[in-house]
C-alpha cells in the first residue's frame, strides 16, 4: 500500500508540509486545517455571545474582552428605533432621529467593536459588526439634511420615485450580503441564526417595500411588516448580546445555549437529555 512518504505528490515535501496536507485533505483548507484532533477538543463550540459562528478558542488566551456584547447591542438599539418608526409607533413617521443613532451608537461603536473583533481573531465577527455599523454611517449620511444633499440630489435626478427606488436598491444590496451571514450561521445555535435569519427578512421587506412605492412614499403594508422583523432582530440580538455578558459573577439568570441538531453539539446535547429522561 502506498504511503504519504512515498507518494508522487508528497514524496518532495517536508515532513511539516506533509501532515498540513493531510489534514488539509481530512478536514479542507480552511482556518482549522493545520490543526489537530487534540486542538480542536479544547475549542469551544459555535457561540452567538461571541460572535463565533464555528469553533474558537476560549477567553483565557485572550487578552482583550469579548467586543460582541457591545457591537450586538449597539446593532440591536439602533434597529430597534427606527423599527418602531417605520411601524408608525405613536404616528411618527419622520426617521431623523435615526441620524443621531446611525453616526454614535450604531455606527461608529459598532465599527469600532468589528475592528476589536478583528483583533481578537473573529473574522465572522469583525466582517458583520463592521459592515453593519458601515450600514448605520451610510444611512445616517443618507437621511443627513443639507450636508450631504444626497436625498435631494437623487429626489432632482430620478424623481420621489427614483429616489425611492434607489433606497430599495440599496436595502436589497444588504438583504445579499446578511443572506451570507446567514450561510455561515447553519451550524451555530439556534439564538445565533435566528438573528440573521430576521434580519435578512427584515431587509427583504423593507426593500420592497421602497421599490413597490406609489410615487411618494414606500409601500405602506410592506414597511410595517418590515418594522415588526426588525423589532424581533432587535430583541434577538440583544439576546444573545446578554449571553455573552452574563456569567455566575455576574448574574442570576444564565442563558441557555440551543444548538441545531443536525450539529455536533446539537446531537450530544439531544443524546444526553435522551440519557437524563431513560435514568
Amino acid at each position: 500500500m502506498q504511503t504519504a512518504d512515498d507518494h508522487p505528490v508528497t514524496r518532495h515535501m517536508t515532513h511539516e508540509e506533509r501532515q498540513t496536507a493531510i489534514r488539509a485533505a481530512r478536514f479542507g483548507y480552511g482556518p482549522l486545517a493545520h490543526t489537530s484532533p487534540e486542538e480542536r477538543a479544547k475549542m469551544l463550540p459555535a457561540f452567538g455571545g461571541e460572535m463565533q459562528p464555528g469553533l474558537y478558542k476560549g477567553i483565557e488566551e485572550r487578552k482583550f474582552a469579548n467586543p460582541a456584547p457591545l457591537g450586538l447591542s449597539a446593532f440591536a438599539l439602533t434597529t430597534f428605533v427606527l423599527s418602531l418608526i417605520n411601524m408608525g409607533t405613536l404616528n411618527l413617521s419622520n426617521s431623523s432621529i435615526i441620524i443621531a443613532l446611525g453616526f454614535a451608537y450604531g455606527g461608529l461603536v459598532q465599527l469600532l467593536a468589528g475592528m476589536w473583533e478583528m483583533a481578537i481573531g473573529n473574522t465572522f465577527g469583525a466582517t458583520a459588526l463592521s459592515s453593519y455599523g458601515g450600514f448605520w454611517i451610510s444611512f445616517a449620511i443618507l437621511l443627513t439634511p443639507g450636508g450631504f444633499g444626497i436625498e435631494s440630489t437623487l429626489e432632482k435626478a430620478e424623481g420621489a420615485r427614483g429616489l425611492l427606488d434607489n433606497i430599495g436598491l440599496y436595502l436589497f444590496g444588504w438583504f445579499i450580503f446578511t443572506f451570507i451571514l446567514l450561510l455561515c450561521t447553519l451550524k451555530s445555535t439556534v439564538a445565533f441564526c435566528m438573528l440573521f435569519f430576521l434580519l435578512d427578512w427584515t431587509f427583504l421587506l423593507l426593500g420592497t417595500a421602497y421599490i413597490q412605492n406609489d410615487g411618494q412614499a414606500p409601500h405602506t403594508g410592506l414597511l410595517r411588516a418590515g418594522g415588526a422583523f426588525g423589532i424581533l432582530t432587535a430583541f434577538v440580538a440583544w439576546y444573545n448580546a446578554y449571553a455573552g455578558l452574563a456569567d455566575e459573577s455576574n448574574s442570576f439568570l444564565l442563558i441557555p445555549v440551543i444548538y441545531f441538531p443536525w450539529t455536533e453539539r446539537g446531537r450530544k446535547q439531544w443524546f444526553e437529555q435522551k440519557n437524563d429522561s431513560i435514568a
